[in-house]
């Protein structure tokens, strides 16, 4: 016999030998009292370089087959995963018991058919709930933002992540802290608003319902709870003319100013695992290869620790669309430098990263750093120590009476009442013998892109919801009028008719989203196809389709109107504010929100929305928003009077439409007595004020109490009024409630002329009101 030979059968004698102790024995990366960074390096030393490039990947529980039985194939699964890991499973848009199915059999196959048995990521959209049939479909994110509560959403996030996790889901692809500063934008009904400060509120409420408590996260995810992936990082909702993704120019203060600061926030003080950065470019360099904001400010400046999962083919995009790469080595090689730590949804450039370590292209380190920064996260969430097991039928334990009535709730306190003339609201079903119902959205549900499903069935139109409310009580006529895009008028004769024939008319307009993402891109928009969602921009903001003159022919008949608008990006109805009078804001409001929506008509339920974004007069009016200042301090003017003059359009003031924070209610509120601590503060302190809030009116109502700030003399310009606090409470008529709030002295900083964040001494105003321009109280501190 050979030495060779002899050899050989040593080496093969001592592989049945290691494997025999690893029965014997739990490896290290298996053990569970172990810490987490002993686990993923040891782990990380026993892969081979094919096996850690897996981890880097993506596929899809779609390509799975299930037989009549609902039993998985087993030979979908061989060929989908050929006794390889990967690193991330997408979830597929089916029913959550076939994605439990799905789930079980793939986590089976990863940890008993493959060498190291390495669990996956499964991922899904949970923007509003689960991205499947028959979970819970909660009021859109802007709809969410209106609520002004994080409390609130914080409920909701933990619903969402309970519901997704029983179908084997890990990982939400949600929630958004982009600013929606541009209506024409389609994304802007995935925003939770216009201002940093509220986004980060709302967004940190989000993870943490949906993660769990921070301090608890900072070591792993509890039992039913999902990983959050912030997204988009950054600037990216704010593109050159509202194009989706289109190159943002913002220059480095607004950047950190308005864009970084959510995500700041939310990595800092809710310990998000995941960021997917955003598909445009900033400044010219697109942010899948953007080493600097992705590595030296993300992660060195923010102090991010998670990992970074790539939008669905925004690496091939740095090829095919921004065309900064010429191939697919060069395009890996820009993107793991800059940080990016899987390919998503499935391998492209990175499907070369073996052949460039080889090669020395790529220092190996680089990929040890990426599968380090994802085997965290699955080690953190306790894939290793849980096999996924499916209920017997996941349908059975979601979609509660709980749940939706959590969902209705929401959508109560989202709803938002912009206008209401000689008090046509609440409307007095026992002096209304007939109501109109009307419009193309009156009996059609609208849930809004990242939805499963636009099917009535599986929620409640406004029509059905006012016939629940009224039963028989009130005679209740409907009328579509028009469709949403569409624009023959043949139907608004009928329309005309009913409303001739109602005591008051319920006029339902606004726009539809598609169910999934993306579908917009360069398409042609075919009937009521969607309006507005991702890939669906506009150049105006009226009312699309002949809904206009739907609405004007309405108004002739003489009769009282509600105008209530379900949709996803805010109108300029500056005809409909002047003669509608009463109007109602409910964006895309869930699957109970016909329900909500009746509530509030009827005064079951007193509306507290507030607008989480300013309503523009037109298009010709963008930018708009309340913490603007394109010509310094002076752009906005008070009402009847001229801060600095210069600051107009010829025949238009720049004044919104509707302000930021604005939302009425059936009763009043009455501030006084604005208390701060101490009006000469120390630069490492905090800004302690009170402010009592009075229920003047005659209902239950809750209020959203609103702090704004203002730098009076500062080294560069500054806003004339920025959002540091607010907070909604609930009173009863006469009831006076004592507010207490802190504010950091660092939130009152600036970054100055040379780029240095610092607060700068002198004096700051505060603000307290009901809207950023129906402000109450005023006082001034000093700061040394």
């Amino acid at each position: 016999m050979s030495i060779p030979s002899v050899q050989l059968i040593a080496a093969i004698m001592f592989g049945f030998g290691m494997t025999a102790m690893c029965f014997a024995q739990k490896l290290p990366y298996k053990d569970s009292a172990l810490e987490v960074e002993l686990r993923v390096k040891d782990l990380l030393g026993r892969m081979t370089l094919e096996e850690k490039i897996s981890q880097m990947n993506m596929l899809s529980l779609s390509a799975l087959e299930l037989d009549e039985n609902e039993i998985v194939d087993a030979a979908s699964l061989e060929s989908l995963f050929q006794g390889k890991s990967i690193g991330c499973l997408e979830s597929p848009f089916i029913g959550v018991d076939q994605i439990a199915k799905l789930s079980e059999a793939a986590d089976s196959y990863l940890r008993s058919k493959t060498r190291l048995g390495i669990p996956a990521i499964q991922i899904a959209e949970c923007l509003h709930g689960q991205l499947a049939f028959g979970a819970t479909i909660f009021p859109q994110a802007i709809a969410q933002g209106s609520t002004w509560n994080p409390e609130l959403i914080q409920k909701m996030s933990s619903v969402i992540a309970e519901e997704a996790s029983l179908s084997g889901v890990d990982q939400a692809l949600s929630p958004l802290f982009d600013l929606a500063r541009d209506p024409r934008y389609g994304r802007v009904e995935e925003c939770y608003g216009e201002d940093p400060y509220h986004v980060a509120e709302m967004g940190k409420a989000f993870v943490i319902g949906m993660q769990g408590d921070p301090e608890f996260t900072k070591n792993q995810i509890p039992d039913n709870k999902l990983m959050c992936t912030a997204k988009h990082f950054v600037a990216y909702s704010t593109p050159i003319a509202g194009i989706n993704l289109g190159p943002n120019n913002v220059g480095p203060r607004d950047l950190r100013d308005l864009h970084m600061y959510p995500f700041k926030k939310v990595i800092q003080e809710a310990n998000i695992y995941s960021v997917m950065p955003a598909y445009n470019e900033v400044n010219g360099i697109p942010m899948h290869s953007n080493e600097y904001l992705m590595k030296d400010i993300l992660r060195g400046e923010l102090g991010f620790k998670g990992y970074v999962f790539s939008d669905y083919e925004a690496i091939w995009m740095l090829e095919h669309f921004h065309e900064v790469t010429s191939d697919k080595a060069e395009t890996a090689i820009q993107t793991l430098m800059a940080g990016i730590d899987l390919e998503a949804p499935k391998p492209y450039a990175f499907s070369e990263l073996a052949e460039l370590v080889k090669t020395g292209k790529i220092d190996s380190t680089l990929i040890d750093q990426a599968v380090f920064n994802i085997l965290t996260a699955k080690f953190k969430a306790g894939l290793f120590d849980k096999p996924y097991s499916a209920p017997h039928k996941v349908s059975d334990l979601i979609h509660t009476q709980k749940s939706k009535a959590l969902a209705r709730e929401i959508a109560e306190e989202s709803i938002i009442l912009l206008k209401n003339e000689a008090d046509l609201l609440p409307l007095d079903v026992s002096k209304i013998r007939s109501i109109a119902v009307i419009g193309p959205n009156a009996d059609q549900v609208q849930y809004g892109d990242y939805s499963a499903t636009k099917d009535n069935a599986s929620g409640v139109t406004l029509l059905e919801g006012i016939k629940n409310y009224v039963h028989n009580g009130v005679k209740v006529n409907y009328s579509h009028g028009c469709t949403i895009t569409g624009l023959d008028d043949g139907d608004i004769p009928a329309a005309v008719a009913v409303a001739e024939q109602s005591d008051v008319v319920v006029l339902v307009i606004g726009g539809t989203s598609m169910t999934l993402s993306g579908i917009g891109w360069g398409k042609e928009i075919p009937g009521d196809f969607a309006t507005s969602g991702e890939g669906f921009d506009r150049t105006d903001l009226t009312p699309p389709g002949i809904q206009p003159e739907l609405i004007r022919a309405i108004h002739k008949t003489g009769k009282p109107i509600v105008l209530v608008m379900v949709h996803g990006r805010a109108y300029s109805i500056a005809w409909e504010k002047e003669h509608i009078p009463a109007i109602i804001e409910a964006w895309y409001p869930g699957e109970e929100g016909g329900n909500a929506i009746a509530r509030i008509l009827f005064g079951d339920v007193n509306p507290s929305g507030k607008l989480p974004v300013t309503v523009p007069k037109s298009v010709g009016h963008l930018p708009s928003f309340y913490n603007t200042k394109p010509s310094g301090k002076g752009f906005y003017h008070k009402p009847g009077t001229r801060e600095k003059p210069g600051r107009d359009y010829v025949f238009s003031s720049p004044d919104p439409l509707f302000p930021f924070g604005h939302g009425l209610s059936y009763t009043q509120f009455e501030y006084s007595d604005l208390n701060v601590g101490d009006t000469k503060l120390d630069m490492d302190g905090s800004i302690h004020l009170s402010v009592n809030i009075k229920n003047i009116g005659g209902m239950t109502g809750k209020e959203v109490v609103q702090i704004y700030i203002n730098d009076k003399v500062s080294s560069v310009t500054t806003p004339i009024k920025v959002l540091k606090e607010f907070r909604k409470i609930e009173l009863v008529p006469a009831q006076t409630s004592t507010l207490d709030f802190v504010i950091p002295i660092e939130e009152l900083g600036l970054w100055d002329k040379d780029m240095r964040y610092r607060v700068e001494p002198g004096e700051f105003e505060i603000m307290v009101g009901s809207s950023s321009e129906d402000i109450r109280l005023r006082k001034t501190i000093q700061i040394h």
